[in-house]
């Protein structure tokens, strides 16, 4: 039976954020719904999910000494991964001294660099997926690339929004794509990822849940993306039926393979009723955040559920949806967003600003979603509420 004790008593829950940017911040904003202690780690001072937490600490999570440190001080009921650079083995030695990582330390670890996940879907699960190689030298890499064949994309394996990713269609490239995986990968330089072009119709992310009656599948999710980094993003994204039932089986495998309760963003390119495994997160996915208006229960609102272990009995879902990210360039701590009543003047728009305070290049700093007939209609009301919308950046 699912109990929620009073929040600081000893009887309440905790849960530890590793991770506290956009997607963490609605994740406790969630969890907080039902009365859960949130603590807020994150390698930055006053991160978004920080700025609503009950506690928080800064602090690299790649260092597992300091990580552990906090966790034996706070003794969290959950610890709740958010991002890519953490020191993983630190959590399998927490959760086999009891401690309750989400979904589980072993999904974490796999899936924080592209390697251990790419190998389980295709070497172990028989899941097909666009051709690769790994590379931990220049030589490999160079090699993989012979063998690939160009074009072909490179990724370091520890990344996200697009940090480190280049695509190379010519020999002038090769050098570049190297330098950029090394100084992109969230964990410094290192190994990468070589995959070979594969020809598809679109991508999606299928938000799958794990949860304590069953998994869900929620309406498959179509997006734009920039150099890897999402832009937009839209539900639902028309599908076959046979692509959905394949899409619904390889995200069931991968996420059952990782196992553990939550949401999981599980990415697929789609060629008419064909699917190929991309890749997964165990946690809210960027592009999900249309979910915030597209249906009664975000993702983030699912993954608290899942969490806490309660019941998802249904996932009502509104209408054909969009999201537009408000994407800030330049290099500042004093950003300012105006002409917000023309931004809202029509109905079933909404925004979210993150609360993020420097940009240093471009960075996501909030998001605009909109609800319609179709999504087209979503889209395009996406695309107008975005043009009214003035950013200044001092």
């Amino acid at each position: 039976m699912a109990k929620l004790g009073t929040i600081f008593s000893e009887k309440g829950c905790k849960a530890l954020l590793c991770g506290s940017g956009e997607l963490g911040k609605e994740v406790a904003i969630e969890l907080q719904r039902y009365g859960v202690e949130v603590v807020a780690l994150d390698r930055y001072e006053n991160a978004p999910a920080m700025q609503i937490a009950h506690r928080s600490y800064t602090l690299s999570m790649l260092d597992g000494a300091k990580l552990r440190e906090i966790i034996e001080k706070e003794k969290p009921d959950y610890i709740i991964p958010e991002v890519e650079a953490i020191a993983t083995s630190t959590l399998v030695e927490l959760e086999k001294e009891g401690y309750n990582v989400i979904p589980t330390a072993n999904a974490t670890l796999l899936t924080m660099n592209r390697e251990g996940i790419r190998r389980l879907a295709a070497e172990e699960l028989g899941i097909k997926t666009s051709p690769y190689r790994f590379a931990g030298t220049k030589e490999e890499y160079e090699a993989a690339i012979k063998e690939i064949g160009i074009p072909c994309v490179v990724k370091p394996i520890m990344s996200s929004s697009g940090h480190g990713q280049s695509t190379i269609k010519c020999e002038a490239d090769i050098e570049p794509a190297w330098k950029e995986a090394q100084e992109g990968g969230r964990a410094g330089a290192g190994r990468v990822i070589v995959e070979g072009f594969v020809e598809f119709d679109y991508e999606i992310t299928l938000l799958t849940v794990r949860h304590v009656g069953g998994t869900t599948f929620l309406n498959p999710i179509g997006h734009h993306q920039v150099g890897g980094d999402y832009r937009e993003s839209w539900q639902p994204q028309p599908m076959s039926d046979k692509a959905i039932e394949a899409a619904k089986d390889i995200a069931g495998k991968v996420t059952a393979a990782l196992g553990g309760r939550g949401i999981f963003g599980v990415e697929l390119f789609i060629k008419g009723d064909e699917v190929l495994f991309s890749e997964v997160s165990p946690r809210p996915h960027d592009t999900g955040m249309v979910t915030m208006i597209s249906q009664d229960m975000s993702e983030f609102s699912l993954h608290a559920r899942a969490i806490l272990g309660l019941p998802i009995p249904s996932v009502r879902f509104y209408g054909a949806s969009a999201s537009k990210a408000i994407v800030v360039e330049g290099d500042s701590t004093d950003v300012v967003f105006d002409n917000l009543e023309e931004v809202l003047a029509e109905p079933d728009v909404q925004i979210r600003i993150f609360g993020k305070q420097e940009v240093k290049g471009h960075r996501r700093f909030g998001v605009i979603l909109a609800l319609d007939e179709t999504v087209e209609k979503a889209l395009a009301k996406a695309e107008r509420a975005y043009a009214k919308l003035k950013v200044i950046v001092s």
